[in-house]
């Protein structure tokens, strides 16, 4: 807070600042070659195509429509006309859902569509649980090409086996018309809630590029230059020409291959960047003086826009109005890529911290007091720790991008998670896996997802603006990259 006990201390912190990129202990520099740096961020996405755009009508929330019995019949939801067998539309407290209302299954019970996607299916996300205090059940996700004549499995069976909604992720990509059909496999009588239904549509080749307008056949990511990211020695943004940040980095998307080189931009993020466009991806920076809106048609760079918005270490306070676009951007099914870093981290000397700023976001806002379900502690620690969450299923850990198994910390804060929506991931090393000493978490709001990781060193790649110092954090451990990656991957709703 400003002006409180700890101002004697930022002061003198501050002298720091000015010969610093980071006033902790830094990583120790490594010398590597472009291909090294890279050598994290240089998968490619699935041959084939990409998904490319959120499916009309979709997400399916099943708020639209009624159906009280259990008997066959057809709903008209949101997407459209869906056929459910065995199945009516949930609205007791004992049904899983956001919002008022959810699908609820029985016994080999169906959710069908009865429509077309016209552009395909890439990836689709599904929210499950079982419902009330009756045991697990399963469920399938079935598809068809040919207008519901015949259907084929996607992916593995799920076992809805929690109270709390959790969501599984199919990669259908299928290009020309596709349905959709939920089935419920165990034919017993346990009941079944199934919400929040996200379809990408699927078209394209694989690859990254634009056109350096910020169009593209991926979702679109945007990282936030507009609260000092810049300040000091930092440089937490993708590009930074001459210290300045514009809104697309130059040169052009267009111009990264497979074999493009970090270097390509100037910021510290650039590896992070260049590794989002090879995967088909879209990325945008918000200059200093632009306004974060969510629902304001006429700015350009509205969160609306975007389906990633990332924050690394914010050195301003969110305004109340940009508060409430955040909060409202993630719970209408936003990804919210939260950056701090440790305690009395002040680069710009204006009184507030990356930790505090987030905490202020996450208490003094209009929406909801506490909407991730968890905090930022006011600690400062430096460790690498192979404490990862035991799940051999979390994307995040173990996604597209590569296997999670450490990750370094060099001078960074922990994290408190105060709810069962809040997820640690890991953890320090001499912690136990609780709700305490978390080095980085998921959670859920609305329908959106939010990933919190409280030092910025990871994200650095050692490379940004002439006579910023800089340190390789992304490339120093292994896990930093996919650790990352995933996670952007998962935000998108790409994973």
């Amino acid at each position: 807070m400003k002006n409180n006990g700890r101002s004697i201390t930022i002061f003198l912190t501050a002298i720091l600042l000015a010969g610093c990129a980071r006033q902790e202990l830094a990583p120790t520099p490594v010398a590597t070659d472009a291909a090294q740096a890279e050598a994290s961020a240089a998968a490619m996405a699935p041959a084939g195509a990409v998904a490319i755009a959120a499916a009309a009508g979709f997400p399916e929330t099943f708020e639209t429509g009624t159906k009280t019995a259990y008997t066959s019949g057809t709903v008209a939801l949101s997407s459209g006309a869906w056929t459910l067998a065995d199945a009516l539309l949930g609205t007791t407290s004992a049904d899983a859902k956001t919002g008022s209302q959810s699908a609820r299954l029985r016994s080999s019970g169906t959710l069908t569509m009865n429509f077309n996607l016209s552009n395909g299916a890439g990836v689709v996300t599904i929210d499950h649980a079982r419902y009330g205090t009756d045991a697990a059940s399963t469920w399938e996700l079935w598809v068809s090409a040919n207008s519901g004549s015949s259907y084929s499995k996607v992916g593995s069976t799920i076992s809805a086996s929690g109270t709390a909604l959790a969501t599984a992720s199919f990669a259908v990509n299928l290009a020309g018309t596709v349905r959709l059909q939920v089935r419920k496999t165990d034919g017993s009588t346990n009941r079944l809630n199934i919400d929040n239904i996200t379809v990408q549509t699927y078209g394209g080749t694989t690859g990254g590029g634009t056109d350096g307008t910020g169009t593209t056949g991926g979702k679109k990511f945007l990282f936030d230059g507009s609260h000092a990211e810049t300040a000091g020695n930092a440089d937490w943004v993708p590009d930074s020409d001459n210290g300045t940040v514009g809104r697309i980095p130059t040169p052009a998307q267009s111009g990264i291959t497979s074999s493009t080189a970090e270097t390509y931009w100037t910021g510290a993020l650039s590896s992070w960047a260049v590794a989002l466009v090879k995967l088909g991806n879209t990325v945008e920076a918000l200059p200093t003086g632009t306004a974060i809106t969510y629902g304001n048609t006429s700015n350009p760079q509205d969160l609306r826009n975007y389906s990633v918005f990332v924050v690394d270490e914010p050195n301003t306070l969110f305004t109340s109005a940009e508060k409430t676009a955040i909060l409202n951007f993630v719970k209408n099914g936003g990804g919210l890529f939260m950056i701090s870093d440790h305690d009395v981290s002040d680069r710009n000397n204006d009184g507030y911290d990356s930790p505090a700023i987030w905490n202020d976001l996450l208490t003094n806002n209009a929406v909801q007091t506490n909407p991730f379900g968890f905090k930022i502690d006011l600690t400062n620690i430096s460790e690498t720790s192979s404490n990862v969450l035991t799940s051999s299923t979390n994307v995040v850990l173990h996604g597209s991008q590569g296997n999670v198994t450490q990750l370094k910390f060099s001078n960074g804060a922990t994290i408190t998670t105060t709810t069962a929506a809040a997820q640690p991931l890991i953890w320090r090393s001499n912690a136990s896996q609780g709700t305490t000493q978390a080095l980085c978490a998921t959670s859920t709001y609305g329908t959106g997802r939010v990933f919190v990781i409280t030092d910025s060193s990871p994200a650095d790649d050692g490379t940004g603006a002439s006579g910023n110092t800089l340190y390789p954090g992304w490339t120093e451990i292994s896990s930093h990259a996919p650790l990352h990656l995933n996670a952007s991957l998962w935000l998108a709703k790409l994973q």
